[in-house]
């Protein structure tokens, strides 16, 4: 078995939770700035990032652990038909970023936030729209019940934990975009292709598992050239 390899029961929540309350110093240290084109950013001076936060939602099936992402709606104003993690922006309601996870996955998934155990957080991460993003990890036991809101999820669906957090699965790639080139992470999982900030913080949970295994995350570097945009 790799050091990321949980196609087994060597994952199970206290492990989990453990490995996340390690020093975050290897990941901070390629993804604290990380934005949505995987260029390393520092906001400019006086740039007011949004906070926000969601929730990386691993589900303990018996043959083996899942991540939750949702495919947002064709109409909605931002992101629309991406694939992401549920989550939002922090209200002023919210006493902290945890409540901000569990309250937007509800709304948008209708997965239970009682149900959900919080395991803890990665390194934040900052997109090219001014959002800053505390990407929290979650555990849930089975079943998990979907009723996704039709304003804002076409469908929720499962990856297993073990493909996404592979460093064999994780692309880096480029394209000219809008008269630019634009350099981005991507995950494709058959005929999902998880791309940008969500693909981004897939690598900075992997990034941080490597770590406090003792194991050293080498990205890496395929890249593919498009002339279209």
């Amino acid at each position: 078995m790799g050091v990321n390899d949980y196609s087994d029961h060597s994952l199970d929540r206290n492990r989990l939770r453990a490995w996340l309350s390690t020093s975050h110093e290897e990941a901070g240290s390629g993804d604290t700035g990380f934005a949505d084109d995987g260029d390393l950013q520092t906001p400019p001076p006086g740039l007011a990032l949004k906070p926000a936060a969601v929730l990386i939602l691993v589900i303990n099936h018996p043959q083996e652990p899942t991540v939750l992402f949702t495919q947002r709606t064709a109409h909605l104003t931002d992101h629309a038909g991406q694939i992401s993690f549920p989550g939002g922006r922090v209200e002023a309601h919210d006493p902290d970023h945890f409540h901000t996870a569990l309250r937007e996955t509800e709304e948008e998934t209708g997965v239970k936030a009682g149900a959900i155990d919080v395991l803890g957080a990665i390194p934040t991460y900052t997109t090219g729209t001014g959002y800053i993003i505390t990407p929290v990890v979650g555990w849930l036991e089975p079943p998990a019940v979907y009723a996704p809101d039709p304003k804002e999820v076409e469908e929720c669906f499962e990856v297993p934990f073990g493909f996404v957090t592979d460093v064999n699965n994780h692309r880096y790639e480029q394209a000219m975009y809008k008269g630019r080139m634009r350099r981005y992470i991507s995950v494709p999982y058959g005929r999902r292709y998880i791309w940008g900030a969500t693909a981004g913080m897939l690598v900075s949970l992997t990034r941080v598992l490597t770590h406090a295994q003792g194991g050293r995350y080498q990205p890496p570097i395929t890249s593919s050239l498009d002339s279209g945009g």
